[in-house]
């Protein structure tokens, strides 16, 4: 499975973005997918996650009301939507793939995209 994500950028704080992760997988509906993001000397941490038909999402607690994640199935793509961005939101952010439940562990996940860099300034 190949994954690119997209969408990254320079945004004021309060402003949002959407982010998009396209995969290769001929059976992408038969993946969950999750969000991470690694800010400067900090561990990858989990963001969001959605399970593979779309109906069950799960958000790390600083993201929660703000940021959003859904799929097509369809078009075998992810993406996640955020807003009212913070300077703190500041990071790489990855999306990553794995067969089964979703998960908030990254050492869960078997593929994993480039990354794709989102600045926030205050």
């Amino acid at each position: 499975v190949q994954l690119q994500a997209s969408g990254g950028g320079l945004v004021q704080a309060g402003g949002s973005l959407k982010l998009s992760c396209a995969a290769s997988a001929r059976t992408f509906s038969s993946y969950a997918m999750g969000w991470f993001r690694q800010a400067p000397g900090k561990e990858r941490e989990f963001v969001a996650a959605i399970s593979d038909s779309g109906k069950s999402t799960y958000f790390a607690d600083s993201v929660k009301g703000r940021f959003t994640i859904s799929r097509d199935n369809a078009e075998n793509v992810v993406y996640l939507q955020m807003n009212s961005l913070k300077p703190e939101d500041t990071a790489v952010y990855y999306c990553a793939a794995r067969v089964g439940t979703y998960s908030f562990y990254v050492a869960r996940y078997d593929y994993w995209g480039q990354g794709t860099q989102v600045t926030v300034s205050s």
